[in-house]
């Protein structure tokens, strides 16, 4: 396989005018969330049906081509599970694609036993998949010849996969469910992640501590969620989450202490020693009365009638998915299941208006799960 690095503006100028008629292209993205705090994309991998080439964002330039590449209807883009690449796109360049076809999401319907990239390159074509470099730091630079060859092999075979995938699907007259469901993955936005004051709890093990050690992780929690951002690391590259805990149940009154804590190297103890220890003491001298505590869920009002519902819609969904030879949560998943058994649609028309149903779902199976749910109304009547 010959891998052509773009990482010049005039480079990436002369790529583009090669696939300028292409009708068909691959694409996948490189970050580094393994050893940075930040998302960002450090390649872009794309092919065609005739090449293969590794973009590299930090050379080229002006990366706008490849939104117009995205955005383009008349050229169809194939990702193997895209969700992650398109949330990068839309959060680093605002860029949204278009005529999005997703191999991952055929595997499913197709109801492969293996929908990984790599088990399916496996069964394709008898490539063992290389697992070198699946933590590598793809934000270094230069890239070894062979961190390269890694990166492009997941587009290289991506267009045969495609042609591969959409003719089976075809056979069995699913095409038209996974193209509904690529034209919803369309629509897949960056999302910021759910930052709150008890994002701390998060963290496993965190609900166990005692009020007062709960202080001190969180401190001790906050200052490494700040040195992560200002250093743009991993946090558990700053200091794990099992010293965290373990300063947070069993706290030093001083940096020499701090020295002799399993997990506290020499760097992060020589220039950032006294910030633990500060955050430490932070946690220490809050009031009893504003200590954290875990909060408890609320309570959920139970619906038995519902419930009801819900369970004849979950017996007929499961009935069908056998039918089908499909996972029952691909034919249509439980949260899916839920808005249904609240909704209570009575028809077709009804159907399609609750949150999650897709327009395939109320063709192959509206009929069937409307029927169940109202089966299973009057049991939950008698029972009441």
């Amino acid at each position: 396989m010959t891998v052509r690095l773009v990482d010049r503006p005039d480079a990436f100028a002369g790529l583009l005018a090669e696939i300028a008629t292409a009708r068909l292209v691959a694409l996948d993205t490189e970050a580094a969330s393994f050893h940075r705090y930040h998302d960002r994309i450090y390649l872009i991998q794309l092919s065609t049906t005739t090449l293969t080439a590794v973009i590299d964002p930090l050379g080229v330039g002006n990366l706008a081509p490849i939104g117009d590449l995205l955005a383009n209807p008349q050229v169809e883009k194939i990702f193997h599970d895209a969700d992650y690449d398109l949330r990068l796109f839309d959060k680093e360049f605002g860029f949204h694609a278009a005529n999005l076809f997703d191999t991952r999401i055929a595997a499913q319907f197709l109801n492969e036993p293996g929908i990984g990239l790599a088990a399916l390159l496996d069964k394709y074509f008898g490539l063992k998949a290389d697992k070198r470099f699946q933590r590598a730091d793809w934000s270094v630079r230069p890239l070894s010849p062979a961190m390269l060859e890694y990166a492009a092999g997941d587009t290289v075979r991506l267009c045969e996969l495609y042609s591969i995938l959409r003719a089976k699907l075809d056979e069995i007259s699913r095409l038209s469910w996974v193209e509904e469901e690529c034209r919803l993955a369309e629509r897949t936005r960056w999302t910021a992640p759910d930052v709150s004051e008890l994002d701390f709890l998060r963290v496993k093990g965190a609900k166990a501590l005692d009020r007062r050690s709960l202080a001190l992780f969180r401190a001790l929690h906050g200052w490494r969620s700040r040195v992560a951002d200002d250093l743009d690391r991993a946090e558990f590259r700053i200091v794990g989450n099992e010293v965290l805990l373990f300063l947070a149940q069993h706290p030093v009154d001083s940096v020499a202490e701090l020295g002799r804590i399993k997990g506290i190297g020499r760097e992060i103890l020589d220039r950032r020693g006294e910030e633990i220890v500060a955050a430490i003491t932070e946690g220490r001298v809050v009031p009893e009365s504003e200590l954290p505590s875990v909060p408890r869920p609320a309570r959920r009002v139970a619906d038995p009638a519902c419930e009801t519902r819900l369970e004849g819609l979950k017996r007929e969904r499961n009935r069908l998915a056998t039918e089908f030879s499909l996972a029952p949560g691909v034919l249509c998943p439980n949260g899916t299941l839920e808005e249904i058994a609240r909704a209570e649609p009575e028809n077709s028309e009804s159907l399609i208006r609750v949150p999650g149903v897709r327009q395939w779902q109320v063709e192959v199976i509206g009929q069937a799960l409307i029927a169940a749910m109202q089966m299973a109304e009057p049991t939950a009547v008698k029972e009441l």
